[in-house]
């Protein structure tokens, strides 16, 4: 009687795909797990993240949409294949290219968190076809201005050196520095415990090289030739330390060449828009994919 109710239980999952399906390596940049089915939509986490970023996401619209939730090999203890040498960004949005095109995805939309965000940013610029709309969570077409940088080139030094500081520390060392600074991220305990473990568990190579290149690519020169409508969610919270209007100016200062946009500010909020406002991110979602 069991293995009778446990054989109909698959079969009744399986036609209403209600299962993860995780699928082999597309490419030796990333795996893909697809969920449910209707329009498709591409999740891409950020640095260090596991796709599992986006489980609450994904469980919400799995009923109504396909799902392709992304990892970036080398994060979240997945395996770093060809991610564990060279260069990260550029071949990651290659490979997602080629799988929207390889698999006959029609126009999804794609949403992105931080470097997952400015994935989706060269996507929609490089390959216009492949992204019907755009939504990016808390990401920046030229990181650096964070930092105070204006251009590539006065990046460059400190994030060469950011870069080398993670390649020469020990495993040890950089996970305690994973820990003192994921705090200032993520505001949700669960969360933060979360996001922590993943980036613990990623390799700091990949970690380090791909900080490199975020330091060091500046998308701004670009944003007027992208078609794509884009909507921005970034966070503020009081305790960031920075005041309201001087966190709006520099996402509305990035983004002012971008034709195409709407910002939308998530108050009470770190880096993980997701994880500390998981209703007002909810709410977004639900709105962008109308």
């Amino acid at each position: 009687m069991r293995k009778k109710i446990l054989t109909t239980f698959l079969t009744c999952a399986m036609a209403l795909n209600l299962f993860t399906a995780i699928a082999e390596p597309f490419s030796d940049r990333m795996t893909f797990t697809v969920r449910g089915t209707g329009p498709d939509v591409l999740l891409i986490p950020g640095l260090t993240c596991s796709s599992a970023v986006w489980d609450a996401t994904a469980k919400r619209l799995e009923v109504h949409y396909r799902l392709h939730l992304v990892q970036i090999a080398g994060f979240a203890d997945s395996p770093s294949r060809a991610n564990a040498t060279g260069p990260i960004i550029q071949p990651t949005v290659n490979a997602l290219d080629d799988y929207i095109k390889s698999n006959k995805l029609d126009h999804p939309r794609v949403i992105g968190h931080s470097m997952g965000g400015f994935m989706g940013l060269m996507l929609a610029l490089q390959h216009p076809e492949d992204c019907r709309k755009l939504m990016i969570v808390d990401s920046l077409p030229f990181f650096s201005v964070l930092f105070g940088a204006n251009d590539v080139a006065a990046a460059t030094p400190q994030a060469a050196a950011m870069r080398d500081m993670v390649l020469n520390e020990t495993q040890d060392e950089y996970a305690q520095g994973e820990r003192q600074y994921l705090p200032s991220l993520v505001k949700s305990p669960e969360g933060l415990k979360a996001a922590t473990q993943w980036a613990i568990t990623s390799d700091k190579s990949v970690v380090a090289r791909a900080t490199y290149e975020l330091m060091t690519t500046d998308l701004r020169p670009k944003l007027g030739e992208i078609k794509t409508p884009v909507t921005i969610l970034y966070p503020w919270d009081p305790a960031s330390g920075f005041a309201q209007a001087d966190t709006d100016r520099v996402y509305q200062g990035s983004f002012a060449a971008l034709p195409n946009k709407t910002l939308v500010r998530i108050s009470n909020s770190f880096h993980f828009i997701m994880l500390d406002q998981p209703a007002a991110f909810a709410a977004q979602v639900d709105s962008f994919l109308k």
